[in-house]
């Protein structure tokens, strides 16, 4: 047998050159599986999670109605400081005893959420303006405390040490102070050091002062919590390999440690964020947070209190919207942990 000629093979290599081409269109026409990354993978799980949507649709509309609380306030007509039991337009707002006249707290088509006992100012807007005080200092309090414990726990629990010897005991120091205790009496000071004592402290201040103090005295649990997540990553193969290649700890920290530890991070700032609100409503509730005339839910409270036999609903209506926030927050939280780890599921 003859070996084929050169023409023989371009020829042959011709004839299955369609066939091949056909082949790799067929392969390439296939819906081939595509790789997912793990957030891919946690948002798929937490859009199954009924109980997690339900809760995140209802911190994103608290937080959507506090952003735009001067805009609702406007097309509503209303405000909260004004009192309205003295203007000539709503004469009979309030009773003899400073009640408000009507049913369910004096619940009309003018006022939503009726008017406050005593000085007849809207409920509706200063829930709206509650709400945006108490958010926006819970979100500032939990950024600070959240960066300042995720710094403090990696350097312990990275370099170990010394290093984390002498940080483990600055965060004891630190546990050693009770807040509310603590806070109750840092307010006189901060009055003494920046306010004439014959002057009311300014609403900016207090706002500072309740800042720096939760933020000063709530980063440790998660400093204790990211030290001991560092501690069982650092002696990890991938982080050794890091190492052997030169890697600046900056990096490792970065690129290899982090990463793996944004769960338990995540999941501890959503259950910061509503212990932050219920103690800046505690606060101002035994009169050291905000005062009057500043909204607030802590000093609704407090006012509910004082009349809630004559006028229940002035307290039901802060009581309720509390309630429903903290707790679609910490189910918010719980869908979370679960998404990033189904391990743990419910």
């Amino acid at each position: 047998m003859t070996s084929p000629t050169k023409a023989e093979d371009s020829g042959s290599a011709a004839v299955l050159d369609p066939e091949l081409t056909a082949t790799d269109d067929v392969v390439k026409g296939e819906k081939q599986p595509e790789g997912r990354s793990p957030g891919q993978l946690m948002w798929q799980r937490f859009k199954r999670d009924r109980t997690g949507v339900v809760s995140a649709c209802v911190v994103i509309f608290f937080f959507v109605v506090a952003a735009l609380a001067p805009v609702i306030a406007k097309l509503y007509g209303k405000n909260p400081y004004t009192l309205y039991a003295q203007e000539p337009d709503y004469p009979f707002l309030l009773d003899d005893f400073a009640m408000p006249n009507g049913d369910f707290g004096g619940i009309s088509g003018e006022f939503w959420f009726g008017v406050e006992p005593k000085l007849g100012r809207d409920v509706f807007t200063m829930l709206l303006y509650g709400m945006r005080t108490s958010l926006y200092m819970a979100v500032i309090v939990t950024l600070l405390s959240v960066v300042t414990g995720v710094i403090i726990g990696m350097i312990g629990g990275y370099f170990g040490g010394r290093v984390d010897y002498w940080l483990g005991r600055v965060t004891d120091f630190f546990l050693g102070f009770p807040q509310q205790l603590f806070f109750i009496a840092f307010m006189p000071v901060v009055t003494a050091m920046f306010v004439d004592p014959q002057d009311e402290t300014p609403t900016y201040l207090r706002a500072v002062a309740i800042i720096l103090v939760m933020w000063f005295l709530g980063w440790m649990g998660l400093s204790r919590l990211v030290r001991s997540s560092v501690l069982s990553l650092r002696d990890r193969e991938f982080v050794e390999a890091a190492k052997v290649s030169g890697a600046s700890p900056g990096r490792i920290v970065r690129k290899e440690i982090l990463p793996n530890i944004v769960t338990p991070i995540l999941v501890q700032a959503t259950y910061i964020l509503p212990s932050t609100i219920l103690t800046i409503a505690f606060l101002s509730f035994i009169g050291v947070g905000f005062v009057e005339p500043t909204p607030d839910w802590g000093r609704m409270f407090k006012v509910g209190t004082e009349v809630y036999e004559q006028d229940p609903m002035f307290l039901l209506f802060p009581g309720a919207a509390l309630v429903i926030f903290v707790l679609a927050f910490n189910l918010l939280g719980d869908s979370v942990r679960d998404a990033f780890d189904p391990k743990t599921g419910r």
